[in-house]
């Protein structure tokens, strides 16, 4: 095997890339979701619409911005709007896709960003929902990029921020949540995650080269359900690192391992 020529964030990005499809939304969080939505914009989904929650709707990243707010999340965009707008434009269905983070998920993709510990007398606090909660809540399809250990794929969440299928199917229904609506994939170091129809658990799609289930299993509480014959994930191509690199040329994401 020859020496890897991509780093795992670089990975994740591919990854996350290939899932966004032409002429589709996606709500776009700072970071890896950036550089992903811009991937995607410039290879397979020209017409890709990304939003961000400072009010930029179909801009064409040039590089990446720092933050949703950066005056580059506009560059070229087809509306200049609010936060007010854009959570509107969830509210009434319009986000095919939406990028979520979180410090710790369980087998039902619910996540944590709001307390480590208990809610009154918490080890740590974290930033909390922010925007979360309305994408996990309202855009058809979430994509969660986190890291995988057992303190962060767990049994019982100390807190559920983001809903995602909660206690398992018709959950979200009864909680009057839109159907057809909750957590698409989980893509982290080590793999790529969906969710079983039936039971709404997660579920393995494909390990990341070198990986081993074995090392899927110790990183996680919980039983992540098992294919019969695990696929390995597609490594990045030349083209699809070229342009990466190119849109975040400070390195302020991807020199990240």
């Amino acid at each position: 095997m020859g020496e890897r020529k991509y780093t795992t964030v670089e990975l994740m990005a591919c990854v996350a890339s290939r899932l966004l499809e032409d002429r589709k939304t996606v709500f776009v969080g700072t970071g890896l979701p950036m550089i992903a939505a811009a991937l995607a914009q410039r290879t397979h989904a020209p017409n890709l619409v990304i939003v961000f929650e400072a009010g930029g709707v179909g801009p064409r990243i040039p590089t990446l911005p720092i933050s949703v707010g950066d005056s580059r999340t506009f560059y070229m965009a087809v509306m200049a709007s609010s936060m007010h707008d854009v959570m509107s434009i969830a509210q009434r269905g319009y986000l095919d896709y939406g990028f979520l983070g979180g410090a710790q998920i369980d087998m039902y993709g619910n996540l944590n960003t709001t307390v480590i510990g208990p809610w009154d007398r918490p080890k740590v606090r974290l930033p909390g929902s922010g925007g979360a909660n309305d994408v996990g809540s309202l855009c058809r399809r979430t994509i969660i990029l986190m890291r995988q250990d057992p303190r962060r794929f767990v049994r019982k969440l100390d807190f559920i921020t983001t809903p995602g299928y909660l206690t398992g199917p018709g959950a979200r229904e009864k909680a009057g949540l839109p159907e057809d609506t909750g957590p698409y994939r989980v893509i982290t170091q080590l793999g790529v995650y969906g969710f079983d129809e039936e039971t709404k658990r997660m579920k393995l799609l494909s390990a990341h080269p070198g990986v081993t289930v074995e090392d899927i299993k110790a990183n996680s509480q919980f039983d992540i359900l098992m294919p019969d014959e695990v696929e390995e994930t597609k490594p990045p191509t030349e083209e699809e690192l070229r342009i990466l690199r190119e849109v975040d040329k400070a390195g302020l994401v991807l020199r990240r391992e």
